[in-house]
């Protein structure tokens, strides 16, 4: 996922765009790279292959002065990750950063071919700037951007430098772009987290905008091409709670932040004292529900896939979900009665987005679960709630996906209320078991000792695999996405009764198995599935309960004990 990040100010603007950049590194990437409008009115533009430091370095080895620039992280889509390749593209008297897809470059690309431009690398990227360069030619700065938009096809954000007009520009087609404001400058950015060490006055673009930023003002133009304006908020985020303190890396710190984040959640919901959960005007009228869609991607489809059993024992209807990508491709039945669900941390997820607007197309009441009110989701959605996880900068989903559980869950109490489905006696034993998580997720940290020790089972491993069964079926599958993401070693998450079919091929001694099994009422059934790797010869890692423990006879398993559950 690529970033981007532009500035036009009365000051030196360098360290600002590196600042700005580093604060986009959560997105992931493979390159990196700037251009900035000099003194002299040139525009240079310095890229490198790999991290951030490596972009540093080039810059540290050049004079570099000017007050209008733009930056890029990229992720490689189109052409293998490469100086070449790497984001600003030039083309004559425009420089562009590019975050999304061009579906129709390759038509474009010949048609500028020829038309006589040459091309110097392998994005679809790099069409923009020449469609660009080639509008110049005859229209001013604002109609060379309407011209452009017009040819391109698909999803994306642009940021555009333009040599001679002293010109910042920015539009947006179906992925994020911010604008930010302070006194002296003003900011282009994928999303307010890269915005949030300079301002928290944010103007969120709405989708079709576009903006072309002077000395002094900025104007913003609607999907018509119409001047516009639009509201500024403040954002929360600021460059403290962006810190990341002494810790080592930013996915330690938000691990560690999980039981306040999770307390903060819930005390939205839940009444402690009368151990009740608070009726919050969601605009869902839970007791005309038949059905429900969660909808989401990656880390978030776990959260979804982990709600339907919720929603199904508690609600007594149906619960199903999609992974976001795929959603909009399958034949959509109509319901009156049918719910959607979309969840995503930062809500502007391209494939959750998109699917949303297929599924509102086609009359669904749609309700979101986001990270940011300000976010497309949210505004696309008939009603929305947050999560309140704060910043989650580190690339793998950690304090966001356990807060999206956590309203997930006083969602389905809200709804079993209401639908009646939870009588009072039930809704207080379920409060008082929510209201334990945040102290119970506290204790596991003084297991950090045993995790480490027990992580040198699995270190050098080529392929790990994960298994739980009901509910805890969709945790084995975000804790093997969270190994691959982090390590880069193969895993896989499968339902534990799945095993004999298939999986079980692929024990012996150097794949660890990793078993979810708590004392609850499929732990016997769990425990076979483990005897049958443990008589391949499989390597075992059983996390379970105080419980659970109570039950194993074998004293040289691997395990690790939690507290009851």
């Amino acid at each position: 996922m690529c970033g981007i990040f532009g500035i036009f100010s009365n000051n030196p603007v360098i360290n600002p765009i590196l600042t700005g950049l580093s604060k986009l590194e959560y997105r992931g990437y493979d390159s990196s790279g700037i251009s900035v409008l000099d003194n002299s009115n040139s525009i240079i533009t310095i890229r490198a292959k790999g991290k951030l430091e490596n972009l540093n370095k080039k810059i540290k080895t050049n004079e570099l002065f000017g007050n209008i620039g733009i930056g890029h992280t990229r992720w490689a889509t189109h052409g293998v990750p490469s100086t070449n390749n790497a984001h600003p593209h030039v083309s004559e008297n425009v420089s562009i950063v590019h975050n999304g897809i061009i579906e129709n470059y390759s038509q474009l690309k010949k048609m500028l071919k020829n038309k006589g431009f040459i091309f110097k690398s392998q994005t679809d990227s790099e069409v923009i700037a020449h469609l660009l360069s080639y509008e110049l030619r005859v229209n001013t700065p604002r109609n060379a951007i309407k011209n452009t938009l017009q040819y391109l096809e698909g999803a994306f954000a642009i940021a555009i430098l333009f040599k001679n007009f002293n010109l910042l520009a920015g539009a947006r087609r179906g992925s994020p772009l911010a604008l930010g404001l302070s006194d002296q400058t003003t900011y282009l950015g994928s999303d307010s987290l890269a915005l949030a060490p300079f301002t928290q006055k944010i103007i969120f673009m709405d989708e079709g905008d576009s903006v072309v930023i002077e000395k002094g003002k900025f104007e913003i133009y609607n999907k018509d091409f119409k001047k516009v304006k639009r509201n500024i908020t403040l954002s929360s985020f600021t460059g403290s709670n962006l810190d990341k303190g002494n810790f080592d890396h930013y996915m330690q710190k938000e691990i560690f932040e999980q039981p306040l984040v999770i307390g903060d959640s819930l005390s939205r919901f839940l009444d402690p004292i009368k151990k009740k959960i608070n009726i919050l005007d969601l605009k869902v009228n839970w007791k005309q529900i038949s059905k429900i869609d969660f909808i989401a991607c990656g880390t978030s489809y776990f959260a979804c896939q982990t709600a339907t059993y919720w929603f199904e024992k508690y609600l007594n209807l149906n619960a199903n979900s999609y992974l976001a990508s795929e959603f909009r491709y399958k034949t959509y039945v109509k319901s009156k009665n049918t719910l959607s669900i979309f969840i995503s941390q930062s809500g502007e997820t391209a494939d959750t987005l998109a699917a949303l607007k297929f599924a509102k197309k086609n009359d669904s009441k749609i309700f979101s679960i986001v990270n940011n009110s300000e976010s497309s989701i949210a505004r696309e959605s008939h009603n929305f709630i947050t999560i309140e996880a704060g910043p989650e900068i580190g690339v793998a989903s950690t304090k966001a996906f356990t807060a999206q559980l956590s309203v997930l869950a006083c969602l389905c109490l809200i709804a079993g209320r209401e639908r009646k489905t939870i009588n009072s006696s039930n809704e207080q034993k379920l409060t008082e078991k929510l209201l334990e998580i945040p102290s119970n997720m506290s204790s596991v940290f003084n297991l950090v000792g045993q995790v480490k020790k027990l992580s040198k089972q699995i270190v050098n491993a080529k392929s790990v695999l994960f298994l739980g069964r009901g509910h805890l079926f969709p945790i084995a599958l975000e804790g093997a996405l969270k190994l691959k993401e982090i390590s880069y070693i193969h895993a896989e998450g499968y339902a534990s009764g799945e095993m004999k079919h298939g999986p079980i091929a692929l024990v012996d001694d150097k794949v660890p198995v990793i078993v979810l099994a708590p004392k609850d009422s499929l732990f016997e059934k769990n425990i076979s599935n483990m005897q049958e790797i443990l008589a391949r010869g499989g390597k075992v890692i059983l996390i379970t309960d105080t419980n659970g423990d109570k039950e194993i006879d074998d004293k040289n398993l691997k395990r690790l004990v939690l507290g009851s559950t």
